[in-house]
């Protein structure tokens, strides 16, 4: 075992919290604004920021390396299907977002997404879907006015 393998995750958070830092130093330059009229760096300075925060957590907590014996993870072939899931879900939020509306592009993302799981079955795809369906209506057609049609030629 190498010294990488033995400190990957203390050396992932700190190359997080580095990028995080430059994304700040960065972001600064844009100019920040305000939260009532937020400037082009206020994004990039927030997510740095959390960048940051993450990065230094994940090297505070990284995993004591392990004797190289205990170290061996068997390899699996990988799961085609989430990944066919997630992939389905995204493609079917593109193609039906503007032409169907907010309401079934967000269920048919989560129910396909939903089902890229073995272990879910239909009933339980179907209410998740709803559920994020319902919450997504109301967070972004009433909470934050976006202005995309709910049900494209039923509800505007």
């Amino acid at each position: 075992m190498n010294a990488f393998t033995a400190y990957r995750d203390y050396i992932a958070g700190c190359l997080i919290a580095a990028i995080g830092g430059f994304a700040v130093l960065e972001g600064q330059t844009y100019g920040i604004g305000s939260l009532q009229k937020m400037g082009s760096g206020f994004f990039p300075v927030v997510l740095g920021a959390g960048m940051i925060l993450m990065g230094v957590l994940m090297a505070l907590f990284a995993q004591k390396p392990m004797p190289e014996s205990t170290a061996y993870h068997a390899i699996t072939a990988p799961d085609w299907r989430a990944a066919a899931g997630i992939a389905l879900g995204v493609a079917l939020f593109m193609a039906l977002a503007n032409r169907a509306g907010l309401a079934p592009a967000i269920f048919a993302c989560v129910f396909a997404a939903a089902l890229g799981n073995r272990r879910t079955t239909l009933k339980q795809a179907t209410l998740l879907a709803l559920g994020v369906m319902v919450f997504g209506v109301l967070l972004f057609a009433y909470g934050l006015k976006v202005p995309f049609p709910i049900v494209t030629g039923v509800l505007n």
